[in-house]
Order: C-alpha cells, then sequence, then structure tokens
C-alpha cells in the first residue's frame, strides 16, 4: 500500500488574554457568525465534506446518522458557522471534554471562500467561544485550556492562523499514512480562484 508523510502539530492556550484576535471584516463584506444552535447531522456533514473535500478529511465518511447524532448532542459540542451575505463559508466545531479543556475538532473554510480574511475571523471567534463555553452549558467546568492539531495535509495557512492567533506548539509527530484520495469536491469541479 502507498502511504504519504503527514506531519501533525498539536497547538494550545491556556488564558483568554493570549487570544491575538484576526481583524474583523468589514460590515460590507456580509460575513456574519452564528451558533447552530439545533443539532443537526445532515448540516453538520455537509459543512465536514464540504469543508474537507480538498484536504482529505475522511476520518468521519463513515459515520452514520446515529453517530453524528450522539456526538452533536454531547453536552459541550457546538458548530459556529461563518456565512458570507448568507452562504456558508466555514465552519469551527468546539468538543468540550472534561477538567475545563474545549478542543477546536474542526475548523475550515469551504474553498471558495479561502483567502478573503473570514478564516481568522471565524478562528478568532471560535476560540472565544470555547473560552466562554461554560456559560452556554452550566454543567461544565469553566474552560482552562483550548487545543487543536493541524496537519502537512490541511490547508497551507492552517498552522500559522493558528499562532496568529496565539496557540503555542506543544508537539510535533510526523507518521506515514496511507495514501488516500481526497474525496471531492466532485467530477468537474474546481476551486474558485
Amino acid at each position: 500500500m502507498d502511504t504519504v508523510s503527514v506531519t501533525t502539530w498539536y497547538l494550545e492556550t491556556t488564558s483568554p488574554g493570549e487570544l491575538a484576535p484576526a481583524r474583523m471584516p468589514d460590515e460590507a463584506s456580509g460575513i456574519r457568525i452564528v451558533r447552530s444552535e439545533i443539532p443537526s447531522p445532515e448540516f453538520s456533514r455537509f459543512l465536514y465534506t464540504a469543508v474537507g473535500a480538498d484536504v482529505t478529511w475522511t476520518d468521519r465518511l463513515e459515520w452514520d446518522h446515529a453517530r453524528w447524532t450522539a456526538f452533536l448532542d454531547r453536552p459541550g459540542v457546538e458548530t459556529w458557522v461563518a456565512y458570507a451575505n448568507g452562504t456558508p463559508a466555514g465552519f469551527i466545531e468546539l468538543a468540550g471534554h472534561g477538567e475545563g479543556v474545549v478542543e477546536i475538532s474542526y475548523f475550515g473554510l469551504i474553498a471558495p471562500f479561502r483567502g478573503r480574511g473570514i478564516g481568522g475571523h471565524l478562528l478568532t471567534e471560535g476560540v472565544r467561544r470555547a473560552w466562554d463555553l461554560a456559560a452556554r452549558w452550566p454543567e461544565r467546568e469553566r474552560t482552562r485550556r483550548v487545543w487543536v492539531h493541524t496537519c502537512s495535509k490541511d490547508g497551507p495557512h492552517a498552522l500559522d492562523n493558528y499562532r496568529r492567533r496565539g496557540f503555542r506548539l506543544f508537539d510535533t509527530v510526523p507518521a506515514e499514512e496511507p495514501l488516500r484520495e481526497t474525496p471531492g469536491p466532485w467530477p468537474g469541479a474546481r476551486a474558485a480562484g
């Protein structure tokens, strides 16, 4: 089986004061970030496949409806969506864990929306929402740590975006992974340039 070398970087922030906010897009940009308050496996799967299609997000492709529902119904799991003039542009998914830990389990933009300054703004808002997660989930401990992992298969600006927002690297793991084709976007489609 063919393999590919992949480096995974693990980053964290341990204080809300460490956040270095990105510039907020001007009001005319039509960018809004909204929490998807009703857990929807269909919508979450759409976001996951739309964002991850060209960066080899494959780990959730085999999840059935019940598994999506079980994940999304966990206390402390939230999906925040960036909209550009009413169109979903990307998302950030937060997963609260024990001991005040919040993981950014997924974050990214749909290909045509990359390179417009939306990603830094979405990450900024997502990190803010990770730090105030307990305000919306009173049974949770207050957030003490927010962490994320990204890898060399993700977009070329992912690692730098996390660092620019104040995340610190705490581990790097090189590995060989089975070579997989990206699942999309779909035949004949191409990213807007």
